[in-house]
C-alpha cells in the first residue's frame, strides 16, 4: 500500500552549490552529466610516487584571512558556502538569526603535515606551527568565523559518510528548533594520506572507475565540497522565500562489523535506510530514483547493491556519480545531495558513469542512459569505515 504524500515537517532546503572535477557549479556540473564528461588526472598536486586516475577541482578558490589556516579543504568549504548562500537568496544574515554550521569532512581533520612528523622523528622536539595551522583549519568554526554567527558549530569526522551525517545532524538542528537557518555538507581535498592509505589497502584502480560493473576494480580518489542551506519554514516564511525543497529524512546506523570492509548483508545500510523512509513517512515504492554511495570497490557495491534490491526491488532508477567525481571522501555525502537535488529539481539523472556490464554479484542494475525523473522523492546512500552507513531523503514539493 503506498501512503500519500504527508505534510512539511522536516527541515527545507533553499540552498545549494557544488563545487567538483565534474564542475566549479551546478551549471557546469549539469553540462558534464549531460555529456557523460570525466575529468580524470592522472598528475597529482604534490610529489608522490603513485600514480592512477584522480579527480581534482579546477576552479578558483577564496582566499582566507590570515587568522585562518589556507588549507585547500576550507576553501573549498568556503566557496561552496558562499555559493549556497547566493543560491538561497542571502547575503548576510540578519541580526539574531540563529545560524548553525554542520560540516563533514577527513582529510581537513587529520593532522597530516608529513614535515611535522618528520621533525619529530627526528629531533622529537618541532616546532608546534602545523599543529596551530591544524586548529585554525577546523571547518565548522571557520565558517562560522568568517560568517560571525553564533548558533552550534560541529565538524564530523565519520568517515566516507561524514558530509551525509553533518546533513543529518544540521536537520536535527532545524527540528528541534535550535537554528533558524543550517549549513551542512562536506569538504575535503586531494592529500598524499589518502592517496597512500588507500593504495595500502589494494582498492584503488589504475582506470577510471566503474561503479557497480562486473570489471570494476576499484575507486578513484576526488577532491570538492558540496553544501546545503537549511531553514526552518518560519524563517523562509519571515524572508518571503517560496522554497522548493524539504530535507524529509535522515537515517544512520553501525552495524559496527569490520575496521574498512561493509557488513556483507549490508545490515547497518539497511537499518539506516529504513530510518530515513520512516522520518520521511513515506514507502519505498515513492522513491523516484537512488544516488548510491557506489565506490566501485568489490565489498562495497556489493553489499549496497544486496541492500538497494531488499529495500526497493531491481527495477529501481539507481547511479552512482563517483564517476564523475572520484571519492570525495568527507565530502562526498554533500556532493551527492546536491546532485540528488538537482536531479529532482531538473527530472532526469544521468547515466552511471563507467557501467557497462553486469555483475552477477550485484542484483541490481544501474541506469545506462540518462532517465527521466517525475517523482517527488529521492534518496542518496552513504556506506564507511568502521561500518557507519547514513541515508538521506529528499523531497520535491509540489509535485
Amino acid at each position: 500500500m503506498v501512503r500519500s504524500s504527508p505534510p512539511i515537517h522536516g527541515p527545507l532546503i533553499s540552498g545549494i552549490y557544488a563545487v567538483s572535477a565534474a564542475g566549479a557549479d551546478a551549471n557546469a556540473t549539469l553540462a558534464a552529466f549531460r555529456d557523460g564528461t570525466r575529468n580524470t588526472s592522472l598528475t597529482l598536486p604534490f610529489e608522490c610516487s603513485i600514480s592512477c586516475p584522480t579527480f581534482q577541482v579546477h576552479a578558483d578558490l577564496p582566499v582566507l584571512p590570515k587568522r585562518l589556516n589556507n588549507s585547500r579543504s576550507l576553501r573549498l568549504a568556503i566557496k561552496a558556502v558562499n555559493g549556497a548562500m547566493a543560491d538561497a537568496g542571502i547575503e548576510k544574515f540578519a541580526p539574531g538569526t540563529r545560524v548553525g554550521v554542520s560540516i563533514g569532512t577527513t582529510v581537513a581533520s587529520q593532522l597530516n603535515n608529513i614535515p611535522f612528523y618528520d621533525a619529530y622523528r627526528r629531533q622529537g622536539n618541532p616546532p608546534l606551527d602545523a599543529v596551530y595551522d591544524f586548529l585554525n583549519a577546523n571547518l565548522a568554526h571557520a565558517v562560522g568565523d568568517l560568517l560571525n554567527v553564533t548558533g552550534p558549530r560541529m565538524t564530523i569526522v565519520n568517515a566516507c559518510s561524514s558530509g551525509t551525517d553533518a546533513i543529518g545532524v544540521a536537520g536535527s538542528w532545524i527540528r528541534a528548533g535550535l537554528c533558524d537557518v543550517a549549513i551542512a555538507g562536506g569538504a575535503d581535498e586531494m592529500n598524499r594520506v589518502a592517496i597512500a592509505g588507500f593504495w595500502s589497502l589494494g582498492v584503488m584502480s589504475a582506470q577510471p572507475c566503474a561503479p557497480f560493473d562486473r570489471d570494476r576494480s576499484g575507486l578513484n580518489l576526488g577532491e570538492g565540497a558540496g553544501i546545503v542551506l537549511l531553514e526552518s519554514a518560519a524563517h523562509a516564511q519571515q524572508r518571503g522565500k517560496e522554497i522548493n525543497f524539504e530535507l524529509a529524512g535522515f537515517g544512520a546506523a553501525c552495524d559496527g562489523h569490520h575496521l574498512t570492509a561493509p557488513h556483507p548483508e549490508g545490515r547497518g545500510l539497511k537499518t539506516a535506510v529504513k530510518a530515513a523512509l520512516d522520518q520521511a513517512g513515506i514507502d519505498p515504492s515513492q522513491i523516484a530514483f537512488i544516488n548510491a554511495h557506489g565506490t566501485a570497490t568489490m565489498d562495497n557495491d556489493r553489499a549496497e547493491g544486496k541492500v538497494i534490491a531488499d529495500i526497493f526491488g531491481t527495477a529501481q532508477p539507481i547511479l552512482s556519480t563517483k564517476g564523475f567525481t572520484g571519492h570525495t571522501l568527507g565530502a562526498a555525502g554533500g556532493l551527492e545531495a546536491v546532485f540528488t537535488l538537482l536531479g529532482l529539481r531538473e527530472g532526469w539523472i544521468p547515466a552511471s558513469p563507467g557501467f557497462e556490464n553486469a555483475a552477477e554479484d550485484i542484483p541490481i542494475t544501474p541506469i545506462r542512459a540518462r532517465t527521466k525523473i517525475t517523482g517527488e522523492y529521492a534518496a542518496s546512500t552513504s556506506l564507511a569505515f568502521g561500518g557507519n552507513n547514513s541515508a538521506l531523503v529528499i523531497r520535491r514539493l509540489g509535485r
